[in-house]
């Protein structure tokens, strides 16, 4: 038996050889599923990637089957800080299951985290996280030479100020604190609400600060070109919310899918 800390740092203890694994995290069990073939054995039904994972689903991230997963005596349930609720932990824990929980703000955090619980499982697929690496090592911004009412940078380049709803009726959006805003801001996108108190606000449009561009992740809300846009007297971008959102595989591609999607929403200098 082994006892490892997690993101928390809460020791957690674990056999010599994990075998058994439930993930309570879209990004994550996508990373497992990558890089430790066979070792889960359940998910949430918000669990799309990879299409072909073949396990059973325990409810969703908020409200998993807590009996289910506790029956199926896992080595060990992955969740995170924020996609989960500590009352599922706390119960998961006190029924005697390991519970390994993530905390993730950063791209750097992401990439770092991904590695302590892939080195705890030994994972013997990892190229994937190196590849987001490179990927995020050589990411750049945006823009900045043909886009309209841009912020110059301090380095004498220039910068996107944006708004990031991830819901409408009631309006909410990326605040303060987020992976999500992490990864526009090293693509050369501020967010216009990077300082609000809260992570996630609920803001009337009225009452945003000025904006160059709505940035609209086609999840958790589904913003779409008749949906979303219509609301913003700037630009819109329509973008991949996996690209956003999800740490993990999709890291690999989000600085190179994400750049086109916003570039493509920017009007050219007249």
């Amino acid at each position: 038996m082994a006892v490892l800390p997690d993101d928390l740092q809460t020791p957690i203890e674990l056999p010599e050889l994990v075998t058994r694994v439930v993930s309570l995290v879209p990004s994550l069990t996508e990373a497992l599923a990558l890089s430790c073939p066979g070792v889960l054995v359940g998910a949430t039904q918000w669990c799309t990637h990879p299409g072909e994972l073949d396990v059973p689903r325990f409810g969703g991230t908020k409200n998993p089957d807590l009996p289910g997963i506790i029956g199926l005596r896992p080595d060990l349930v992955v969740v995170n800080e924020e996609e989960n609720k500590p009352e599922h932990v706390q119960r998961l824990r006190a029924a005697g299951v390991s519970v390994w929980v993530t905390d993730i703000r950063t791209v750097q955090g992401a990439l770092d985290s991904m590695g302590r619980l892939l080195e705890a499982l030994r994972a013997p697929q990892r190229d994937w996280l190196q590849a987001a690496c490179r990927a995020w090592e050589q990411a750049c911004p945006v823009l900045t030479t043909n886009a309209t009412q841009l912020e110059p940078s301090e380095a004498g380049g220039r910068r996107i100020r944006a708004a990031i709803p991830i819901w409408r009726r009631p309006w909410m959006y990326v605040g303060s604190d987020t992976y999500a805003g992490d990864v526009l801001a090293r693509l050369g996108v501020d967010n216009v609400l990077a300082q609000h108190p809260q992570r996630y606000p609920r803001i009337a449009l009225a009452d945003l600060p000025p904006l160059d561009l709505a940035i609209l992740p086609d999840e958790p809300y589904a913003f779409s070109a008749d949906d979303g846009p219509e609301a913003f007297d700037a630009p819109a971008a329509l973008v991949s919310g996996r690209h956003l959102t999800w740490y993990g595989p999709a890291m690999v591609q989000a600085p190179t899918v994400l750049s086109t999607q916003i570039r493509a929403a920017i009007p050219p200098e007249e």
